[in-house]
């Protein structure tokens, strides 16, 4: 089967690391994402990843019990960094080269980011974790996730979530509601979906950068999207 996405932006949360548990890493999760990433990498598809904190702590958590927002930020990007450095390690054990770059300078943790280095990464057959945010205070990951998804050129970026694509309302909630397939970035946005944060939402759409909302839980699921088979919801212009 042809390959649809030769080179992919994925977004995955710090809270999926967890798994069942209420904090830090569970093993048997962690081995499943890199099941399907290993899947993916083994069709020649450059795989790029951005992971975020929210299992170690979360600067907005932060910044709401009364510190610093640029501090406590600085404190989510170095969890980040933390869980990049998680995700490589169980890539490598499983035998698929992992490169880490951060947006956050630490000697001997993994190289600062630059863009031209991380495709060369990519193009020698190596996932790239991109830790440390955008580097800066006040962005979430998903706004780094698409940033970096454009710096690279990637042809989707991919936001691996608990839920199976976008739905009307919170399917845990409302057992009446009801899965998108598809939408746009404009429909995502008048309808206060809460896909992506705003930031994040104007780069994919002023970048013209597909997205794809699916559950990394699912077994195939990434596979399935490389080859361009439906799954989850696909956010369009």
């Amino acid at each position: 089967m042809a390959i649809a996405h030769r080179r992919i932006l994925l977004k995955l949360s710090g809270e999926a690391l967890m798994g069942p548990d209420a904090f830090g890493y569970h093993a048997e999760t962690l081995a499943g994402f890199v099941k399907q990433i290993d899947e993916v990498a083994g069709l020649g598809v450059q795989i790029g990843i951005v992971v975020g904190g929210g299992n170690l702590f979360r600067g907005a958590a932060g910044a709401l019990s009364g510190m610093d927002r640029a501090t406590a930020d600085a404190m989510g990007m170095l969890a980040t960094v933390m869980n990049s450095l998680a995700l490589k390690d169980a890539l490598m054990a499983a035998g698929v080269p992992a490169q880490v770059m951060t947006a956050v300078t630490i000697a001997h943790v993994g190289e600062p980011f630059e863009r031209d280095a991380a495709v060369r990464h990519l193009e020698a057959g190596r996932v790239v974790i991109f830790g440390g945010g955008t580097g800066n205070p006040f962005f979430t990951t998903d706004t780094a996730a698409a940033l970096r998804a454009a710096e690279i050129g990637a042809d989707l970026m991919l936001k691996a979530t608990k839920v199976d694509g976008v739905y009307t309302a919170d399917p845990k909630k409302d057992p009446s509601a009801t899965k998108y397939d598809r939408l746009t970035f404009d429909e995502a946005i008048a309808r206060n979906l809460g896909v992506l944060d705003m930031a994040a939402f104007a780069l994919c759409r002023e970048q013209r950068m597909p997205m794809q909302v699916f559950s990394i839980f699912k077994a195939g699921a990434l596979q399935r999207i490389v080859h361009g088979e439906p799954e989850g919801t696909l956010v369009t212009l």
